[in-house]
């Protein structure tokens, strides 16, 4: 279980909330509203008060590379350090094909990739892992339809067989209908809203 304590960045009101395996949340709002702060604040990247813990292991317990081994954040936008596709890759056993790629992407150039297939490419990188949390940030904003649906049903699928949670930003409240469990988060409303 996740559970979000009174977390207070600036600007922004405590926030508490609780996750169990298998439940998505979502979280909403304008541009600028605080959104990817909290994301990076759960995931130990930024300064907050308040506490973050995952069952009896909280993250204040933790340095922040062990903390994001278990609580792993996709950014809205990826990044890439080497060359090529395959270095990013540790695991053997990353199923391509459920993003749309046959195993010879991992010769692929990164620079020859478009923002679409580093998104789906990031994804796959996300959740060889194996987090237990999913701090996920626009996870489709550079998809199209067919391959948004791909990712919805990919991390939904992950949650259920990992006994995960995730945590995903959208504006698109269909999206967020469609993915979360039972509610989300309105930030312009500061209120959780139910689906």
């Amino acid at each position: 279980m996740l559970k979000v304590s009174e977390i207070t960045i600036p600007g922004l009101a405590p926030i508490s909330f609780e996750l169990v395996a298998g439940e998505c949340l979502g979280i909403s709002g304008e541009s600028g509203c605080g959104k990817t702060r909290l994301l990076r604040a759960i995931a130990d990247m930024d300064e907050m008060d308040g506490s973050v813990c995952i069952d009896s292991l909280c993250q204040q317990d933790v340095s922040g590379s062990d903390w994001r081994k278990q609580v792993a954040l996709l950014p809205a936008e990826s990044q890439w350090w080497f060359d090529t596709v395959a270095p990013h890759f540790s695991e053997d056993n990353v199923d391509f094909a459920s993003m749309g790629f046959s195993d010879e992407v991992m010769n692929w150039s990164v620079t020859r990739c478009s923002s679409g297939e580093k998104q789906r490419l990031a994804i796959l990188r996300l959740l060889a892992n194996r987090p237990k949390v999913l701090l996920l940030d626009e996870p489709t904003a550079n998809l199209d339809a067919e391959n948004s649906r791909k990712v919805e049903a990919l991390i939904t699928e992950y949650l259920v067989n990992n006994n995960a949670s995730a945590i995903w930003v959208s504006h698109n409240h269909d999206q967020l209908q469609r993915v979360v469990s039972e509610r989300y988060f309105d930030f312009s409303r500061a209120a959780m809203v139910s689906i």
